[in-house]
Order: C-alpha cells, then structure tokens, then sequence
C-alpha cells in the first residue's frame, strides 16, 4: 500500500472532472486498470541468514514459505505498533521486500539495529518499478506479460525473463503486480493496454475508492505510530501460529483475551457530503474515533474509514463525523462494505 497524504475531498464518479474516475471505475469492473505505484520501493534481501532473521523480525510465517510465494507481512515494534506492512517475494536466491518508499527507512533503522551477527545484506533496487493490475480480469491482463501467469493462484508468482509477476490482491480485488526495471515498464504497459479498452490506466482516485470499499488500512493514513497491527484489521499479514517474533506477546494477548478497545470500521455518510479526513467521529456527543479516509463509491456512496473506541462497533451505530466542514452524520459499517 502507498503512504501518501490522505485525500482531502471525496472522491466523486459523477461528472464534469470526474469523469475520469468514472471511466476507470468502469475499466475495472469490466475489464482491468493498470497503474504504475511510484511510490513503492523494492529491497533484495541476500545473505545465508535471510529467511531466519526476517522470520523473527516480521509478523507473518517467512520460515515456511515456498518458493514462488508472496508473503504479506509487518514490521512492528516491541509493542506490536505498525512500523510498515510489506509484501515478501520469496525467489531461490533472495527474498523481494516490496514496501511503501516512505516507511522503509524506519523499518531498516530497526532491522540494521538487530542485525548483529546474522548473514543478512538490504540491497536497494531503485531500477525496479511496480505495477499494479486492479480488476475482474487482471489475471488476463498479467497472461499479457506472462503466459503463464493467468493460471497462478492468490499469493503465488513466478519468474518470467527479467519480470516477476503475481497474483497479489493488494487492495480486495482480483489484481496481479508486475516487478520489472523502469526501462522496460513502458512495454509492459504498452502489452496491457493493447489488449483493447478495457484494460487502460487508470487513477489513484479509483483504486483509493477500491481500498476504502474493502477496508484496507493504509500505514500512515488509517494508522498512527501507537496504532497495534489488530486494531487495524491487519490480519492477512499477521501468522497465529508461528513461534517467536517481534511484537508477538501483544498481539497475543489482544488475541488470546479479547483486549482490543479500538477497531478499523467503516462509516456510511448521509448524502453525497463527506467529512475531511482529521474530522472526528462523535456517539451522544463523546469522541470515539477519527475519519482517516473518505470516497465516494459508485456501489455505496460517500464512505469512509476510522478507528473506533468498541462503543461503536455495532453495525448501523449513528455516529456524527465533525470537522472543518461541518458535521455529518454517518452510520457504522462492518468492513468489507456490502
């Protein structure tokens, strides 16, 4: 997920300059969006140690993981804080972290301070580019690059020539990530685009709408630096069941005996109006939350994201959104909208 500044109006798919967000709203329904994620970075991981020491210092399983897997995972702190979330690219010789530019050096910080006698080498790929296939036929749009690459299942990739190319639903739906160097990413677009109109590139806005609609919490965004992984649904990035990691006893217990106070929701807005992200969330007039992300979704209108004291966690809870423009008044939803 990217980590850029929250957008501050709704987003709209109506008309006038919006028509553009309509459109690509369109593409990925029928078809498949494409868009290159300039604000992604990509480390190769190499050293005898690799799998181990990232094992111990991520939340998810790495030690178990096949090649060809895409592991989705957190850094945290001692106290399961959200450092970065990342995506694991398991290859036979080196592990692919592919994570937000913005937070990785916070991330490395804490790996190089507990990297003490282990075989582990971070190696900066700035010649690398991310793309990402959002839509009903992404896998078509990936088989563009990759022959092979329509038959992979969810979390799987492969290598094909210098592209590495996977089945990675980064924000809820079908979507494919192609890696490739920068000089070569401009025919990958190219091949998409040229199986007809409905695979074209499309906007930040229509995949902000997509995230927002399935509740995935952007890092920075939905999340502040005392936010724990649980409270913002992060879950698929988070094994229960492996041994000893960084962060683990808090998220065990927060587990183990229910000690969450705050939770990811979504809120419903009456109307077209959405409040600014910033704006808190009110029940009988006590704060319970903050609107961290907001859109205006062609299938349930003006939405939006917030972390919500369990008070309000019951679905269809009324709740008043205050900010700089005003007041609006929304209902809770359970994540994914439906």
């Amino acid at each position: 997920m990217q980590n850029s500044e929250p957008i501050a109006e709704i987003v709209s798919v109506s008309s006038g300059s919006d028509s553009r967000i309509g459109a690509d709203c369109r593409a990925l329904q029928r078809g498949a969006g494409v868009r290159v994620l300039p604000g992604r970075k990509v480390i190769r991981v190499v050293g005898d140690d690799r799998v181990s020491f990232l094992h111990g210092m991520c939340s998810n399983d790495i030690k178990n993981a096949r090649l060809g897997t895409i592991v989705p995972a957190l850094f945290l702190t001692e106290h399961a804080h959200v450092i970065a979330d990342f995506f694991a690219w398991v290859t036979d010789d080196s592990i692919l972290i592919e994570i937000d530019a913005a937070l990785w050096a916070r991330a490395r910080e804490q790996l190089e301070r507990l990297l003490v006698a282990d075989d582990v080498e971070f190696e900066e790929l700035p010649g690398f580019v991310v793309i990402d296939i959002e839509g009903t036929r992404a896998a078509e749009a990936a088989g563009a690059i990759a022959a092979d690459a329509p038959a992979l299942v969810q979390w799987r990739h492969l290598h094909a020539g210098d592209v590495f190319v996977g089945n990675l639903p980064r924000f809820g739906l079908p979507a494919a990530t192609i890696l490739v160097s920068a000089g070569k990413a401009d025919s990958v677009l190219a091949a998409i685009e040229a199986l007809g109109a409905d695979f074209q590139p499309v906007s930040e806005a229509a995949t902000e709408i997509i995230r927002v609609e399935n509740g995935v919490a952007r890092i920075g965004v939905d999340t502040t630096d005392k936010t724990i992984a649980l409270e913002a649904r992060l879950n698929r990035a988070i094994s229960f069941d492996k041994g000893c990691y960084l962060g683990q006893e808090t998220i065990e217990r927060a587990t183990a005996r229910g000690g969450l106070k705050k939770r990811l929701f979504g809120l419903r807005f009456d109307g077209d109006r959405a409040p600014e992200p910033g704006a808190t969330a009110r029940l009988d007039g006590k704060e319970v939350g903050v609107v961290t992300s907001v859109a205006l979704s062609p299938h349930f209108g003006s939405i939006g994201l917030a972390i919500l004291h369990h008070s309000a966690w019951e679905a269809g809870t009324r709740v008043v959104a205050a900010g700089l423009m005003g007041e609006v008044a929304a209902r809770v939803s359970d994540l994914p909208f439906k």
